[in-house]
């Protein structure tokens, strides 16, 4: 269908592509409505996007652009829609959501050809080293033959013609080979040792030569495995649609390091920095917080007191206080302390469904989980177009409702009702301004910032203030596993709440974890404490508005009108969750919010070929559960009364099936 011919009338109709936004399309579409979703930008999901990297850059271009434009007055393109008893809203333009972005990069500016040079030129000195490695331990073994009993000696010999390229063969085929030979290191050529890191390296070129590996959200977020998104996921069977990992590890950065959080019974038992008293405290204490409100004799005294306070008074150890507070509950120290109970109770209950963190994190960036949503509404009949706007709302003077809406190519549609995102919004129609602001960094990185046996970890890194004014920051790193950086890279996402400029906010985060070099070609010496640092290939700073304070009292817009704010600076992602609940029930309060849809092999055909759904669906989502990480059957996380579901594993991969004409369509079902 073009999108300068759509249907005159919709029941509803939405304007961005966020989080909040595409479940209100979905849940409407799912239940009869006639949704018509637009977007102004030329990809979905607004300011929860993911952009491969040279996508990103093409969006940081767009976004200097803009800063150039201002709204234009187009009320004489509005005249011959208007009829008479009518006023029109206008809407804004220009999206004001961004602020203070700035980019660096400090990977070697390099052209790829040189790299490709430099790698061969290393394989051919490497190879040469290797061979005369071979030569001079040949050489070694055949002195050693003579000393050899006679009934030995043919049987190496003819193990060395069969394998010559083998180095070393297995200790019961060398029963004449000293102990001290077995365990000498074949020399390497000094020329190739220097130039291993070459190979390693990682340009500017290569990271645009690679860039569409990369999924790089604007907001970083985590999917609790058993908050209000992942029960959405599951009810409404839009899991099926996107694949997750499991976080692998939670840590935190202390005394000048960054350490290992213990987060479950096995974590706790199993920590190598905790002592043995320390274990039986923390395990006391979290197994109280589960059950908390069973006791409240406990902390009645400190109810209107901060949740530091309290825990000082646990016969916490300093190392445990920090553990508790900033990895655990994740709040800050001003918190009441029933509010930093409740905290750390959602964590521990989280635990134990998916895998030993609370944590889901979907492939391929964040900017997944809208348009899994904009799939549903789509199969349900919602009609979707990008690069496609509404200038103003049609307002009825007698009623004071919103009645139609004029779109970017001059079309009057009417509607029920309209949901339009907060960036839409100019200030005029506000009773009260916005100033909360997020504070992000997406840093490029050539290796883990807490390296282990296991390279392709997921984690999050909590920061707590480095100084007494300064703000916690929470730090996401991702490896090529989760499909959202080349490998040999990592992807780390900072977040705080502002105080100022991001890049004034989390700098100083920044050159404490990360090797920031001076130049291009720059690097940290060897053995020196910066060298022990990940090096910092490529970094964007930018703050994000933050509008989840505002409910409908802040705008002057007619009651049909419906605005979804940003998102928050939490983890999670209850808040747009509930707002888009919230929202459905507004439009629609007899309907379900989000019922199951039908997996195609639950369609029943009767004698007349009428479709009839199946009559039951699971509660628990099979796509979300068999694309976690995990093993084994069901456990319990600290004595927890309360099922938890069996996890699985599964490596496979999500499929974007998105056609060119924007309108998303249904993917094949993972099993």
């Amino acid at each position: 269908m073009a999108a300068d011919n759509l249907p005159s009338e919709f029941d509803v109709v939405i304007v961005g592509t966020g989080l909040s936004e595409s479940v209100i399309a979905a849940a409407c579409s799912r239940v009869g409505q006639r949704v018509l979703h637009l977007d102004r930008r030329n990809y979905y999901a607004g300011n929860w996007a993911s952009f491969t990297f040279n996508g990103l850059l093409s969006w940081i271009d767009e976004y200097k652009r803009q800063q150039a434009i201002s709204n234009a007055d187009l009320a004489q393109e509005w005249s011959e829609k208007v009829e008479e008893g009518e006023e029109v809203i206008s809407l804004s333009s220009v999206d004001s959501t961004i602020s203070n972005l700035e980019v660096f990069s400090y990977a070697s500016d390099d052209p790829e050809e040189e790299e490709e040079a430099s790698v061969t030129v290393v394989s051919s000195l490497l190879n040469a080293s290797d061979a005369q490695a071979k030569k001079t331990n040949s050489t070694s073994t055949e002195a050693q033959h003579t000393s050899c009993p006679d009934d030995s000696t043919p049987d190496v010999d003819k193990q060395q013609h069969q394998e010559p390229e083998n180095e070393q063969t297995p200790k019961t085929q060398e029963p004449a080979k000293s102990e001290k030979n077995k365990k000498e290191p074949q020399p390497v050529s000094p020329q190739a040792e220097g130039l291993t890191e070459v190979k390693k390296k990682i340009t500017y070129a290569k990271l645009i030569k690679e860039g569409r590996r990369f999924n790089i959200d604007l907001v970083s977020k985590l999917l609790y495995s058993r908050g209000l998104l992942v029960d959405l996921l599951i009810k409404s069977n839009v899991s099926r649609y996107a694949e997750f990992k499991n976080l692998s590890r939670i840590l935190t950065y202390r005394n000048g390091k960054v350490e290992q959080v213990p987060c479950s019974r096995a974590d706790v038992f199993g920590s190598k920095q905790l002592t043995m008293v320390e274990k039986r405290m923390l395990m006391k204490f979290l197994t109280f917080c589960l059950d908390f409100e069973q006791h409240p004799e406990e902390f009645q005294d400190f109810t209107q007191k901060p949740f530091w306070d309290y825990l000082k008074t646990k016969n916490l150890t300093e190392n445990l206080q920090h553990f508790v507070l900033h990895s655990i509950a994740m709040v800050n120290q001003e918190i009441l302390t029933e509010d930093g109970l409740k905290a750390t109770q959602h964590f521990l209950r989280c635990l134990g469904r998916y895998g030993n963190t609370p944590f889901l994190f979907p492939l391929y960036g964040l900017g997944e989980i809208p348009q899994c949503f904009c799939r549903m509404c789509a199969v349900f009949g919602g009609i979707y177009c990008l690069r496609h706007s509404v200038q103003c709302l049609v307002v009825d003077k007698e009623s004071g409702k919103c009645k139609a809406v004029i779109d970017t190519h001059g079309q009057r549609i009417g509607c029920s009702h309209f949901v339009v995102e907060d960036g839409y919004i100019r200030d005029e129609h506000r009773t009260r301004t916005v100033n909360r602001q997020i504070s992000r960094a997406v840093v490029i990185t050539d290796r883990s910032i807490l390296p282990s046996e296991f390279d392709q970890q997921i984690s999050l890194v909590t920061v707590p203030p480095l100084e007494p004014s300064s703000p916690a920051v929470r730090m996401v790193e991702l490896s090529s596993s989760s499909m959202t950086c080349m490998p040999g890279t990592y992807l780390l996402h900072l977040t705080c709440s502002s105080l100022g400029k991001a890049r004034e906010d989390l700098e100083p985060v920044i050159s404490r974890l990360f090797h920031v070099p001076s130049s291009p070609r720059e690097e940290p010496a060897q053995g020196s404490e910066e060298g022990e640092k990940p090096i910092m290939l490529w970094v964007m700073y930018f703050n994000m508005r933050d509008t989840s304070g505002l409910d409908s009292s802040c705008y002057c817009l007619p009651s049909n009108v419906h605005v979804c704010t940003g998102p928050d600076d939490s983890l999670g992602n209850d808040y747009s969750i509930k707002l888009a609940e919230s929202v459905f029930h507004q439009l629609l309060p007899d309907e379900d919010f989000c019922p199951p849809a039908p997996n195609p092999e639950d369609i029943i055909y009767d004698g007349d070929g009428t479709q009839i759904e199946g009559a039951k669906f699971e509660e628990t989502g099979d796509t979300l559960e068999a694309a976690t990480e995990g093993e084994g059957g069901p456990q319990e996380i600290f004595q927890q009364a309360e099922n938890i579901e069996p996890k699985a594993s599964s490596d496979s991969i999500a499929q974007d099936t998105s056609t060119e004409s924007g309108v998303p369509q249904i993917p094949p079902i993972v099993e």
